[in-house]
């Protein structure tokens, strides 16, 4: 059984024991949050049931580094800067 779940105004397609990473949240370590749940997947039929789902907090890390690079031609100007959003890592514990 798969679940559509939202977090944060992002939507990912879980099942039970899926590690994702979502946006941070303002949880420590440890704590189990519900999130909101918006279908239901299964094998033989799809169900639009609002529900909720229970993710436990595994840690928070960073991204990857993305580049940003700027430039305007025959100007002598660039500019690179990087950047690394804050996630935090979510295990899916029940749907």
């Amino acid at each position: 059984m798969q679940a559509l779940i939202e977090i944060s105004d992002k939507q990912f397609l879980v099942q039970e024991g899926d590690k994702i990473f979502v946006p941070k949240q303002k949880a420590v370590a440890g704590d189990v949050i519900e999130v909101k749940s918006l279908m239901k997947v299964g094998q033989a039929d799809s169900a639009l049931s609002e529900g909720t789902a229970k993710v436990k907090v595994l840690d928070h890390v960073r991204d990857e580094t993305i580049i940003v690079f700027r430039k305007k031609r025959r100007k002598r100007f660039q500019r690179r800067n990087g950047h690394r959003q804050h996630m935090t890592q979510v295990e899916v514990m029940s749907i």
